[in-house]
């Protein structure tokens, strides 16, 4: 099966940026549609953005204009790109491509 490894979340400051990696163990240039989603502590496991094979992306409206998600399937790996994060953004995130990754932590405080 296919394995996703997630990676670059952590601890960021109010209006500073992160990039969220997805790294496939196998080929997605197979997989149709790839996806963010985050869960916050007390709340529903949401979707953040979402990418097809042929490039078409939506995203979240509390997102929308923040984020950014790609997918580069020379190396097998989904992004992330999270800029101006808010607070309420403080979330684990976790991959879709077929299953899900394990999520990363994404923490928004000063």
């Amino acid at each position: 099966q296919v394995q996703l490894v997630e990676s670059g979340g952590g601890l960021v400051q109010p209006g500073g940026s992160l990039r969220l990696s997805c790294a496939a163990s196998g080929s997605i240039f197979s997989i149709n549609v790839m996806g963010w989603y985050r869960q916050a502590p007390g709340k529903q496991r949401e979707k953040v953005a979402i990418i097809t094979r042929g490039g078409f992306t939506n995203y979240a409206d509390a997102v929308k204009g923040r984020f950014t998600i790609s997918r580069d399937n020379a190396k097998n790996t989904l992004y992330l790109q999270m800029n101006s994060l808010k607070p309420e953004d403080t979330a684990v995130y976790y991959c879709y491509a077929g299953v899900w990754g394990q999520g990363t932590q994404v923490t928004v405080s000063s």
